[in-house]
C-alpha cells in the first residue's frame, strides 16, 4: 500500500511541477495548496513515513526551482510538503488512537 501511495505522490508532484513551470501559470498559491493537500491526504491514507512523502511530492518542484529557475524560494515547496505530510500523519494517529498495526 505504501508503494502505491508513493507512486501517486510522485505522479502528483510531477504534475504540479509541470503545471507550475508553464509560462502562463502565475498562481503560486494554488501550487502550494496542491502540495499541502496532496501530502496531507496521502499521509492520512496511511503512509507511515511523512518525510518520504514530502520528498516525492515536493522534491520535484524544489529541484526544478533550484536547478532550472535558480530560485532558492522553491525550497518552500519542500517545507509545505513536510507540513502537509506530518499534519496528515498526526490526523491519522488521532483517528486511530495513535497505534498502527497494519
Amino acid at each position: 500500500m505504501e508503494r502505491i501511495l508513493l507512486a501517486i505522490g510522485a505522479a502528483a508532484g510531477l504534475g504540479i511541477t509541470y503545471i507550475d513551470s508553464r509560462p502562463g501559470w502565475d498562481d503560486t498559491g494554488i501550487s502550494a495548496g496542491l502540495i499541502l493537500l496532496t501530502t496531507g491526504l496521502l499521509a492520512l491514507a496511511g503512509h507511515r513515513r511523512p518525510w518520504l512523502l514530502a520528498l516525492v511530492v515536493g522534491g520535484w518542484i524544489t529541484v526544478r526551482g533550484l536547478l532550472v529557475a535558480h530560485d532558492p524560494a522553491a525550497g518552500l515547496a519542500l517545507v509545505l510538503a513536510l507540513v502537509g505530510a506530518y499534519a496528515g500523519r498526526l490526523c491519522r494517529a488521532a483517528m486511530t488512537g495513535g497505534g498502527e498495526h497494519s
